[in-house]
C-alpha cells in the first residue's frame, strides 16, 4: 500500500513539474489550485 501511494505520489509531482516548466508557473498552478478549493468551500457553507 505504502509502494503505491509513493508511486502515485510521484507519478503527480512529475507531471505537475513537466505541466508548468517553471517554479513561477508551478506556484500559480498552485495558487489556482488553491483558490478554487476556496470557493468549493465558501459554496458549501
Amino acid at each position: 500500500m505504502n509502494k503505491l501511494l509513493i508511486t502515485l505520489a510521484t507519478l503527480a509531482a512529475v507531471l505537475a513539474l513537466s505541466g508548468c516548466n517553471t517554479i513561477e508557473g508551478m506556484g500559480k498552478d498552485i495558487g489556482k489550485a488553491g483558490d478554487k478549493i476556496e470557493e468549493t468551500a465558501k459554496k458549501s457553507k
